[in-house]
């Protein structure tokens, strides 16, 4: 399954967003891949509004692995702060967005070309 989700950066804290994560901890990357994401991307428009995107086979038990491993922990509660409005865990709270289109699916469902 493919998840993208919005969140809303504080403008005033973006370089330091950007800055934590040219090098995000290697137990968070480790965890984040233990609880079944893979081909996970943050995107970062000049106003602050984040937009991410990742791919799993159960969105609902990789939220909660991560929401049981100790290792994201702390790493969530300091990224707390960069964030618009949040009552709690960014991974837990951020706005999922409607898939609309994907090429792929479209492409594979097209009818088989006669030759």
């Amino acid at each position: 399954m493919r998840v993208c989700f919005q969140l809303q950066v504080l403008p005033e804290l973006m370089d330091q967003y950007i800055e934590r994560h040219q090098q995000v901890w290697p137990e968070m990357l480790q965890a984040i891949e233990d609880a079944g994401r893979r081909n996970y991307s943050l995107f970062l428009r000049g106003d602050g509004l984040l937009i991410g995107y990742y791919e799993t086979d159960d969105d609902q038990a990789a939220q909660a692995a991560l929401d049981a491993d100790p290792r994201t922990a702390q790493w969530e509660e300091q990224m707390s702060q960069f964030f618009v409005s949040l009552d709690g865990r960014a991974d837990q709270q951020a706005e999922r967005l409607a898939e609309v289109f994907n090429l792929e699916d479209q492409l594979a469902n097209l009818p088989a070309a006669k030759n």
